[in-house]
């Protein structure tokens, strides 16, 4: 079990309120439950050290808390977590009361009292609070303690409503959080009309809810016509710098490629063609026996000598053959070499 809910398990019975951690706190005429214990009248000294035992300290923070925001949240935080053991009661002025001492309101009173409700902090709210705290009101609630930032809060006629609360010792300061108010954010909001104005129109409401003319109704459905128009374009455009970036990355991704394959190309392309390719060796090999095939075959230098038969002449020498450079150069000794021709064909038989 966590220390949130085992410190809740031990909490006295009549005080329903601190069991709020799942549901809204509750509003103080509605519950039943009423502070039984004997309520002494506390220092802050006293309520620091955590006592009395028998109950919390029960501490008061009131205020109009309209368009609740972060700055009423921290300040009730603060409030709450003053003393060890706390009981929070929240006063919720009404909007007549408002309206009366401080001006309108965004948010009426009944969500108000609901805004509070829903805060963490918050152990119980009281509707419809008074504007000046009375001790009549102080002795109702079994209030200890106040808890409002320490900047006089002059109104209703007074200079400061809690001087009375701040004399009598029951006044307990908490810190402002800059840079966040009702005032801040309505003033946001005049500020930047127009802007909000059409942001309502295009979510559907009519200009006769947003109370906005015709002539102006008409130039903000323009206005936001023209602001599609931007954004379609500037969707375009971031659509176009995508695109070309992505191809000017495949493109660089195929230049590296070419440049791979060429060089691989331009490799292997040398190493077969080239000075020492392989296609050069090849084409000297095939060219070599080539011509070892066309050309005759050469005879020995020496032979060995066959043997003859003695009863065969030796094969006779032809020095008759005539010379084909020198060719007979007259009809006479044409006939003179066949006549000689002849004659040494009777003496060989």
């Amino acid at each position: 079990m966590s220390a949130t809910l085992l410190s809740m398990a031990f909490l006295p019975a009549e005080y329903p309120g601190l069991w709020t951690l799942t549901a809204p706190a509750p509003f103080a005429d509605e519950t039943s439950c009423q502070c039984q214990a004997p309520h002494e009248k506390l220092t802050i000294a006293q309520a620091r050290l955590g006592t009395p035992v028998d109950r919390p300290v029960r501490v008061y923070a009131d205020g109009i808390f309209d368009l609740f925001h972060s700055g009423h949240a921290r300040a009730l935080m603060q409030a709450k977590t003053l003393f060890p053991n706390s009981y929070l009661l929240v006063g919720v002025c009404s909007d007549d009361l408002t309206h009366k001492f401080k001006g309108f309101t965004v948010m009426n009173e009944a969500e108000r009292y609901e805004a509070l409700r829903h805060c963490r902090y918050v152990d119980e709210v009281i509707r419809d609070a008074p504007w000046t705290l009375t001790p009549e009101f102080l002795e109702k609630h079994k209030i200890d303690f106040v808890a409002h930032d320490d900047i006089p809060y002059s109104s209703a006629g007074s200079d400061d409503v809690y001087k009375h609360i701040k004399e009598a010792g029951m006044f307990v300061p908490t810190q402002r959080t800059e840079g966040i108010s009702t005032s801040d954010i309505i003033t946001r909001i005049v500020r930047d009309y127009d802007v909000y104005a059409r942001r309502n129109l295009q979510r559907g409401y009519t200009a006769k809810e947003l109370n906005v003319s015709f002539i102006n109704e008409k130039k903000y459905r323009f206005q936001n016509q023209v602001d599609k128009m931007k954004e379609k374009v500037k969707n375009v455009e971031e659509r176009s710098k995508e695109f070309v970036n992505r191809v000017e990355e495949k493109s660089h991704d195929l230049i590296q490629k070419w440049e791979e394959k060429s060089r691989e190309f331009i490799g292997n392309f040398l190493e077969l063609f080239g000075p020492d390719g392989a296609w050069k060796q090849m084409f000297q090999e095939r060219s070599s026996r080539m011509l070892q095939a066309l050309s005759p075959k050469q005879s020995p230098v020496s032979s060995p000598t066959r043997s003859r038969s003695p009863s065969r002449s030796p094969s006779p020498t032809f020095s008759w053959l005539p010379n084909k450079a020198s060719p007979p150069s007259s009809p006479k000794a044409a006939s003179a070499s066949i006549s000689s021709m002849s004659e040494g064909d009777e003496d060989e038989k």
